[in-house]
């Protein structure tokens, strides 16, 4: 029986436009009534997330930062922040890419040191607590930095990874979409939370389902019994996982979500 599921939200649960469809809530209290939690897993922030699902946020887990963070009812089950020491490094390789601008991502608070534009609307977007500060080496040390984000001017994100990797050897650097890259500690990614959830829940994976669209979605799908990508996913990600539902467009996670709701 299934007893927890996750979804990423960016290209997979949200509609074309980046919006919750408006069936969201009365699919997570659906569940929850059957005894199934579901969890948002996402690279965006977790006061981004907590603000999004506020009508049902004290009954779902939250998955934020790419699986650096991981809160249920403002408890954190998990965090695994990049160490001090190679978050300045990271912050000078994205300064000096000539496409590349960095955001540096915090449990509580995201900072940034540019305004450039689209990047500034596009990040405000997904992290609420947004700073603008006048260097962001200035705010190493202040808070748990969960992630690194690094805007592709170019939109060209999958091409550039391998470039950020090899500047970067001790942390992990991820596609997220076709704007961004996430710069995270070594063992970060939403599978590690997965893992550390399925713990804290007393969950076997077989009780578990997840959806996903790119590449930072995989090892989170690895995680559980039950993984889908939708059909507009990344390529690569497809021939991985085999099952398939329709795109995020005709709102394929709730056609599966409809699916077992009927077989519970």
């Amino acid at each position: 029986m299934i007893k927890f599921i996750a979804s990423d939200l960016d290209g997979t649960l949200l509609d074309g436009e980046h919006k919750l469809p408006e069936e969201t809530f009365s699919f997570i209290e659906r569940l929850y009534e059957k005894g199934i939690l579901f969890a948002p897993a996402s690279g965006r922030q977790y006061a981004n997330l907590k603000k999004l699902f506020k009508p049902v946020a004290d009954k779902v887990v939250f998955i934020a930062e790419n699986g650096a963070l991981v809160k249920f009812r403002d408890e954190t089950i998990f965090s695994l922040p990049i160490e001090r020491e190679h978050i300045r490094g990271a912050i000078e390789v994205a300064k000096k890419t000539e496409w590349a601008i960095p955001v540096l991502c915090c449990e509580k608070n995201a900072y940034t040191d540019s305004k450039e534009q689209p990047f500034y609307d596009l990040t405000r977007a997904a992290y609420t607590n947004l700073k603008k500060v006048k260097a962001l080496e200035g705010v190493i040390g202040k808070e748990n930095c969960c992630k690194i984000a690094v805007f592709d001017r170019t939109a060209r994100a999958d091409i550039h990874a391998e470039e950020i990797c090899k500047q970067l050897p001790h942390l992990r650097t991820v596609v997220s979409g076709r704007e961004w890259l996430d710069v995270s500690a070594p063992d970060v990614h939403k599978g590690v939370a997965m893992i550390q959830i399925r713990k804290a829940l007393s969950l076997k994976k077989e009780e578990c389902m997840a959806f996903g669209d790119h590449m930072n979605d995989y090892e989170m799908l690895l995680e559980c019994g039950y993984p889908y990508v939708t059909a507009n996913a990344y390529p690569p990600l497809k021939e991985k996982i085999p099952n398939v539902v329709p795109s995020n467009a005709e709102k394929g996670v709730f056609q599966r979500l409809e699916q077992l709701l009927r077989e519970c």
